[in-house]
């Protein structure tokens, strides 16, 4: 069952899907780009972008290196600040979205504002309800009855009259129909406004004569976001495994991926605890022009976290295809991990501020989901190329020493058969590796 609402119904348009399809075409034709077209480019221009070769800026070499010379108050420290940002996480609420989502003046949010200041009740937020048998009038008289004495219903429309506060108040508008029968529980205004899923449980949880079905405006919502959050953990889940089988195969370490998925969920929980401070309890609201409504809107955190998530991944595999280049070649751990940041900060640097601005130029927009996704992503952006890892990384790695290469040996074998590398190791690398 659905009925017609002014409302945004986020499980209409299949929002996340398609974002997720548009992704992995993005991704399949950046890479179909990098593999085919710039190859050929640079093999026909490539003497009009050489540059001399320059020794990279060693200042992200030199913070590493302090920080792996004293990693547990360096590592202690920068977790500490972390983890104080990441605090007002604990008090994340999902709601669902109203008018507030849009910028205060223009016409739709005025307009729903009006109605719910001067009117008790909006039509349009009904939820209905089916019962799928028939069922005697007394029955349908007590069950209306009982469904208008719920907080925060208006009135109740069914086959038998209209019902306000369990007493029959009206004849009713809707006819009757053999073999079943249709209610019509209109909210009041404040219970939009307040928990929606818990007052459509309430709905449900009253006993029916009949099997029953309910639906409209907020029963969707409410089980849009319920399905949303039930698949969850599966879809987190997926996205951890897979980077974790990827950086094994790069590295051929258990450890190193089993760090890296740690740090990217330190970075993330750095932009939650952004969402709920700044966007859920309203700090900065002023600067950033938007009204708070108390709660985030689920889908939102779960695309901010894809996205932030592949990004930080990104880092994390720039980052340790250089540590390990420098590894083989040398054997020493903290050499490598000081030589891999000299060789890799600078690029990523580069990409995290010119995708910080990319994403910060989403703030200005006036809808509270773009506000959202800019901020939060730009500052998980900034803090995983900053702190994330050029100290939390190497105080890591200094502080696991020779572990940080360490796997079984059936896991070994398969490295060695299966593994990602940019060329072929030395023998002796191969020899002290898997030995």
């Amino acid at each position: 069952m659905s009925s017609e609402s002014a409302r945004p119904d986020p499980g209409a348009a299949f929002f996340l899907s398609s974002f997720a399809y548009a992704g992995v075409l993005v991704v399949a034709t950046a890479v179909a780009g990098a593999l085919l077209l710039l190859p050929a480019a640079l093999a026909r221009w490539g003497h009009r972008v050489e540059r001399p070769q320059v020794e990279a800026s060693g200042i992200w070499q030199r913070i590493a290196l302090a920080a792996m010379r004293r990693p547990l108050a360096a590592g202690a420290a920068v977790v500490g600040v972390l983890l104080l940002a990441a605090s007002p996480l604990l008090g994340l609420r999902f709601g669902l979205p109203d008018e507030r989502s849009l910028p205060s003046g223009t016409s739709s949010r005025t307009t729903s504002e009006t109605i719910h200041k001067e009117f008790p009740a909006e039509p349009t937020d009904t939820v209905q309800i089916v019962l799928r048998e028939a069922a005697g009038t007394r029955d349908t008289q007590a069950y209306a009855a009982e469904l208008s004495r719920i907080q925060g219903v208006f009135q109740v429309d069914a086959p038998t009259g209209r019902y306000q506060d369990g007493r029959r108040t009206a004849p009713s508008g809707i006819p009757h129909r053999d073999g079943g029968a249709r209610l019509a529980v209109v909210p009041a205004q404040a219970a939009m406004y307040g928990d929606v899923p818990a007052f459509v449980e309430r709905i449900r949880d009253t006993r029916a004569p009949a099997p029953a079905l309910v639906g409209g405006y907020p029963a969707e919502t409410t089980d849009f976001r319920a399905t949303l959050l039930d698949r969850l953990p599966y879809a987190v889940g997926l996205i951890l495994l897979a980077t974790f089988g990827v950086l094994f195969l790069m590295t051929g370490s258990l450890l190193l991926p089993a760090k890296a998925t740690v740090l990217n969920l330190l970075s993330l929980s750095v932009m939650f605890g952004c969402l709920v401070w700044v966007f859920q309890e309203g700090h900065l609201s002023g600067l950033l022009g938007f009204t708070p409504t108390g709660a985030i809107q689920p889908s939102i955190p779960v695309l901010m976290f894809c996205v932030a998530y592949g990004l930080s991944m990104d880092y994390e595999v720039f980052m340790l295809a250089r540590i390990k280049e420098e590894y083989e070649r040398v054997g020493d751990t903290e050499a490598a991990v000081a030589a891999g940041i000299r060789r890799s900060a600078p690029l990523i640097t580069a990409a995290a501020g010119i995708l910080a601005l990319s994403f910060l130029a989403y703030a200005t927009g006036g809808v509270v989901f773009l506000k959202e996704l800019g901020v939060g992503t730009a500052l998980t952006i900034l803090v995983d190329a900053t702190l994330i890892r050029v100290v939390l990384l190497p105080v890591a790695m200094r502080l696991a020493g020779r572990a940080n290469w360490w796997a079984p040996g059936p896991l070994r074998r398969l490295h060695r058969r299966f593994g990602l590398r940019e060329e072929a190791p030395a023998p002796e690398v191969l020899q002290r590796e898997y030995a």
